[in-house]
């Protein structure tokens, strides 16, 4: 789960930046959590606590209001009713990692993404990249290869993943919708040596730069096994008390990352 979090940080100032390489700075003091780390978190609280995913997303999102929300989920925070809105954006995708992390099955691991996924964004294409992103996690974390990860999401969810970072990156634009994002930042993952490596590919994509990398370095952490020390301690350096206690307990319960 730190993955996802590291991925948000680092990319979290490269969103507006577009750039197109790998060669940034990996963090500077403007480097900081925004949405797709607090609903992360919230995912986790929920599968952690039994707590209905509508109400944890609705708690975490208006206790961080700052985040950088998009503008239809603003609205969701502030009605009381907390009917799904028919969402396709990749907000459904950032936050769904914790599930891959948890459940034992890769069945278990597709319908819970749903449920967790159908709050908000009940549109298909916004089930079908929660499922996407936590079936990947879900393979990364059970040894499964990368041709294998690939084959599964191809046959599973039906996205394409032939095409290569140097087929999308050059006209790649800025996107946030689940079928629009979520296959190119599993395929900066499909692409990477290591969990920096997958961030530094997501956000070199220009496009939704701490959205992908927290997808691409979500998958990653789970795959290789956890986040460097270096940047781990950086993250958490950059977290709020509770948000490591999540983190911590989550660890616990569900078991830290492989290696």
């Amino acid at each position: 789960m730190l993955g996802s979090i590291a991925g948000d940080v680092i990319g979290s100032v490269y969103e507006v930046a577009r750039i197109k390489h790998t060669d940034f700075p990996l963090l500077s003091p403007k480097s900081r959590f925004t949405d797709d780390s607090v609903l992360t978190i919230a995912t986790a609280h929920a599968l952690l606590t039994g707590q209905p995913y509508a109400d944890a997303y609705h708690e975490f999102g208006n206790r961080y209001p700052n985040a950088g929300y998009g503008g239809a989920f603003r609205q969701w925070l502030a009605r009381p009713d907390r009917r799904p809105y028919n969402s396709f954006g990749n907000g459904s995708a950032m936050r769904v990692g914790p599930v891959g992390l948890a459940m034992r099955t890769a069945d278990d691991v597709l319908a819970e993404a749903v449920r967790s996924a159908a709050v908000t964004h009940d549109h298909t294409e916004g089930i079908r990249g929660a499922q996407a992103v936590a079936l990947a996690t879900f393979l990364a974390r059970t040894g499964h290869t990368k041709d294998a990860i690939r084959r599964e999401i191809e046959t599973r969810i039906g996205y394409d993943l032939s095409r290569t970072l140097g087929d999308i990156r050059p006209g790649y634009t800025f996107d946030v919708t689940c079928q629009g994002s979520v296959p190119e930042a599993i395929t900066a993952f499909l692409e990477s040596d290591s969990v920096e490596s997958a961030i530094r590919l997501a956000i070199s994509l220009g496009g939704d730069a701490d959205t992908q990398a927290a997808i691409a370095g979500g998958i990653a952490d789970a795959f290789y096994g956890g986040v460097p020390d270096p940047i781990r301690s950086e993250v958490l350096s950059r977290l709020p008390h509770e948000f490591r206690e999540v983190i911590a307990e989550f660890n616990e319960r569900f078991g830290a990352p492989r290696g």
